[in-house]
């Protein structure tokens, strides 16, 4: 990995010494470390035998988020496309940690994301939500977009799986069906981090709040509201300086379980039936009838 790594360097012209190297947390996918050269810190993630666009993705979603200067996010240097079995990293900008309280910036600067809008919902190109391959399309309705991208393909994962038969999956199936009694057709389509959980964000050490590892999409904000509260990770200054900005609809409570849902759907899928007793407790919620 470190050939590889020096290699990335070279590609983005920086070919001084390295002074510091050692691996750091970055989550359970991949493996990541911290680079000092003369010239700059790097924050650096490796992998292999992964897709081709799997880095790619990241990488432009951190683009797309940069782009509306309403956020900070890790500045991009580098990304590989890798064929299969090859060692592939993303190159990134090192940002120190700090300990200031920026649950306030968070919730602000979060709304002013999600006031880059575009006409349509989904994104253009695949993602990735975990280590789960994140089908995309174009569509003209929120609501097709969920229920065909979202909802479905999880389903189909956890057939093939078979962690969704029997009850669970008639139930989820009837849901699909009833989906446009609860999620609207064409809500606002916000620019969307797409996997915004407590570990997806940091304060950084110049005080502000950083986004990583969005899995990108343009969809209803409320989307992105009702995952930040499943796992926890944010206070509720973030939610009231967030409201302060941008109000979410009444009907979001009625919503949040439906949009939780997929989320959960994607546990299930990744780690098991531990969360199917949540998936079952929302789908008997609204199939009771």
């Amino acid at each position: 990995m470190r050939d590889k790594i020096q290699e990335a360097l070279h590609t983005i012209g920086d070919r001084t010494n390295i002074q510091d190297w050692k691996a750091v947390g970055g989550g359970d996918i991949n493996r990541s470390f911290y680079v000092k050269t003369d010239q700059q810190e790097y924050f650096i993630k490796g992998n292999e035998n992964v897709p081709s666009h799997f880095f790619k993705a990241e990488a432009e979603g951190l683009k797309q988020i940069e782009q509306t200067d309403s956020i900070a996010v890790p500045h991009v240097h580098h990304y590989d496309e890798p064929q299969k079995k090859e060692q592939a990293v993303i190159v990134m900008d090192w940002v120190p940690s700090g300990s200031k309280d920026v649950s306030e910036e968070l919730g602000h600067q979060l709304a002013l994301m999600h006031q880059h809008t575009k006409d349509g919902y989904g994104f253009h190109a695949p993602t990735f939500v975990g280590e789960l391959d994140q089908p995309n399309s174009k569509k003209d309705s929120w609501l097709v977009y969920y229920r065909d991208y979202r909802l479905k393909a999880q389903l189909e994962y956890g057939k093939q799986n078979g962690l969704i038969t029997g009850d669970r999956e008639s139930r989820l199936q009837m849901l699909l069906d009833q989906l446009h009694n609860w999620i609207p057709e064409n809500p606002g389509a916000s620019l969307l981090h797409g996997d915004l959980w407590g570990g997806n964000w940091m304060a950084g050490a110049d005080g502000k709040p950083y986004l990583i590892d969005p899995s990108v999409l343009y969809g209803d904000r409320a989307f992105e509201l009702a995952f930040t509260e499943l796992f926890g990770g944010f206070s509720s200054r973030f939610y009231e300086a967030y409201q302060e900005v941008s109000p979410l609809p009444d009907e979001y409570e009625q919503q949040k379980p439906l949009y939780q849902l997929f989320y959960l759907l994607v546990h299930l899928n990744m780690f098991g039936e531990s969360y199917g007793p949540s998936v079952d407790r929302i789908l008997k919620a609204y199939t009771s009838n």
